[in-house]
């Protein structure tokens, strides 16, 4: 492809390889409802699809939506970037092995979280022959592509990664550990809606918490929850949180420093991933607790950089959360309101008292 005199025209070499595959991109702030989003036949997966391209990424991962038809099966697929898959709806299994060696095939189910282990071949069946089957899969695509600029390389490369799967027959069993507090390591969730959860103090609200080493990935993430007529401490951290809810309704507001709010509505199946470094706020408006997994960087064990770091210290004392004595008066004002319309009774006096 020919440069561009104009640098506003130079397209990076994902953006190149993402307008080859032939389906749609959905770009902007958030998508309203990952269930219902259009999808167009993917010649590559076998499937339909959609590219995701959130402005809050930061060029640093992407996101797509995937379906399979009822009984049908995926194209095997092998790349060199790392690999989140969170299962929207329908049931299926899937089989993950590298270069001669066995497979390991297991089952998900809608609110199943699975990582594939990098440059580890794999493939998705569906596994009714009268839904469809659809995930949402977010990946490490942007950057391993614009760094690289070579196909060959990311999606023919025979190198095994033997530190994160040989083909052992439990790496997908559901089963894990804690490694630290709030800490779960596994490689396959078989349900995130009914994980437990562990209470976040520093968070704010009541919420709960547990984040996710998945895969031996540097991208991980998490499931918070947070009870009825509440919302949590606004925080702010780096690029490419992609946050799916789950369950509940309410909002979220998002703000760079001396900006106004932006306000994001949701509800279970929306999606949004807050910029770089901008302060952003969630809000239970509904009458349901509110939760919400999180794909992201951030790994405890293998560390990138400290932009997710401090999240839940004081702004004050050096960290990237705002206490609630300090927030801006207009935030419980907008609450308030929110909780009117949807005639919910507020709870924050009750988490104020209790600080």
């Amino acid at each position: 492809m020919p440069i561009s005199s104009d640098p506003g025209t130079v397209r990076t070499a994902y953006q190149v390889w993402q307008e080859a595959e032939g389906i749609p991109v959905i770009r902007g702030f958030y998508v309203e409802d990952l269930r219902t989003v259009e999808l167009k036949p993917w010649a590559r997966k076998g499937g339909k699809g959609v590219f995701i391209e959130l402005e809050g990424t930061g060029g640093t991962n992407d996101s797509y939506v995937c379906e399979i038809p009822p009984g049908g099966t995926l194209e095997p697929q092998r790349h060199f970037y790392e690999e989140v898959i969170y299962v929207i709806k329908g049931r299926g299994a899937t089989s993950v092995w590298v270069e001669g060696g066995p497979k390991v095939t297991f089952e998900w189910q809608a609110g199943s979280l699975f990582a594939i282990p990098l440059n580890a071949w794999h493939q998705h069946f569906n596994g009714s022959g009268t839904e469809v089957a659809r995930y949402y899969g977010v990946t490490t695509a942007p950057l391993v592509m614009n760094l690289f600029h070579n196909h060959d390389f990311i999606f023919n490369n025979p190198f095994v990664f033997k530190d994160r799967f040989t083909g052992e027959q439990n790496s997908f069993n559901g089963k894990g550990a804690f490694i630290a507090t709030r800490i779960w390591e596994a490689n396959f969730i078989p349900d995130v809606n009914t994980f437990q959860l562990i209470e976040w103090k520093e968070r704010g609200a009541g919420g709960r918490n547990v984040m996710f080493e998945l895969s031996n990935n540097t991208m991980i993430a998490h499931i918070s929850e947070f009870p009825v007529g509440t919302y949590k401490k606004a925080h702010r951290h780096g690029p490419g949180a992609h946050v799916i809810i789950l369950g509940g309704k309410g909002y979220s507001l998002l703000w760079r420093d001396g900006d106004k709010h932006t306000k994001v509505d949701w509800h279970q199946g929306s999606v949004f991933v807050p910029p770089e470094f901008w302060w952003h706020q969630h809000f239970n408006a509904g009458a349901a607790p509110a939760r919400y997994l999180a794909i992201r960087w951030g790994s405890v064990k293998h560390k990138l950089d400290e932009k997710f770091s401090k999240i839940d210290q004081d702004k004050e004392k050096g960290g990237n959360q705002i206490e609630y004595p300090n927030e801006d008066p207009l935030v419980p004002q907008i609450f308030e309101s929110e909780l009117a319309k949807a005639g919910v009774q507020s709870r924050m006096p009750q988490v104020l008292a209790a600080r």
